[in-house]
């Protein structure tokens, strides 16, 4: 499986663990930035990051900012992603099974780098169940 990611500055530090995280077991990375503590704009990785997943170049994504909040929002701008905020596993958990995010965001000055591997490896580990939830998949990208 290949992953986009991509962070500003507020969330490098906790992309830079989960990149080494996920090479670690083998998964294919992209890192399209930032590549350090430089004070950037979010909303450019955002985009960027879910064009790539829009078009088929990487599988999922995963993005980092100070809350996750911002560098989500502009991801979800891109038709075709559904890209969650997470902080807690429960919510990775059903953001893929209930909602088939292909998109995760996790806030660097929110969530824990322990907390962040936790959620990351959740959520990458769990199918989207279909069924009722394809119907308002469906809804959502219309």
């Amino acid at each position: 499986m290949k992953l986009v990611l991509a962070s500003d500055h507020g969330g490098y530090d906790l992309k830079e663990e989960i990149k080494k995280h996920l090479e670690g077991k083998g998964y294919e990375i992209e890192d399209i930035g930032t590549y350090n503590k430089d004070s950037v704009d979010y909303p450019k990785y955002g985009r960027a990051a879910a064009e790539m997943v829009a078009a088929g170049k990487a599988d999922k994504g995963i993005l980092c900012c100070g809350t996750g909040i911002g560098i989500s929002l502009a991801a979800n701008k891109v038709k075709g992603i559904r890209c969650a905020v997470v902080s807690d596993t429960f919510s990775a958990k059903m953001s893929r099974a209930h909602n088939d995010a292909n998109m995760l965001s996790l806030g660097g000055r929110v969530v824990g780098a322990g907390l962040a591997l936790e959620i990351v490896d959740i959520w990458l580990a769990t199918e989207f169940e279909g069924g009722r939830h394809e119907r308002r998949v469906l809804q959502i990208e219309e």
